[in-house]
């Protein structure tokens, strides 16, 4: 999924830590929970991760089911996000219900793992940030 991704993240004013957050022709809210201080009128940044990660494994394995035929009546993708020693982990639970033999659900679980955001977290990436 190589391309240009943008999204723009800007201060509502009716809250602490309230962010418009608009991508494409899309718009959400991101907030932090009030245990840390915010409205919890929406998904934290990293909720906003897990759920990136989570679609992009769905989309993926979808994709791949659709290109060899299989049949695939619903997939859902569960991601819990740790940190523990000053390391993060993401954990991801696939449901995968459809007819399929135990190499197709094999094969699929593998793609999954190549998904375009895992691939993302799993190297080294460059941040910059200006102003």
């Amino acid at each position: 999924m190589a391309g240009h991704y943008e999204a723009r993240v800007s201060e509502r004013g009716d809250g602490r830590y309230v962010n418009a957050v608009a991508m494409r022709h899309h718009t959400l809210v991101s907030d932090e929970p009030e245990r840390l201080g915010g409205d919890d009128l929406g998904p934290n940044p990293f909720d906003l991760l897990c759920a990136s990660l989570g679609a992009c494994k769905s989309i993926t394995m979808r994709m791949y089911a659709e290109r060899k035929g299989w049949s695939v009546d619903h997939l859902e993708v569960t991601v819990t996000h740790r940190r523990e020693r000053g390391v993060d982990s993401f954990i991801c639970q696939l449901s995968i219900d459809g007819d399929l033999a135990d190499e197709e659900r094999a094969e699929l679980i593998e793609v999954s793992r190549r998904c375009p955001v895992q691939k993302v977290l799993s190297q080294a990436t460059v941040v910059e940030t200006v102003a």
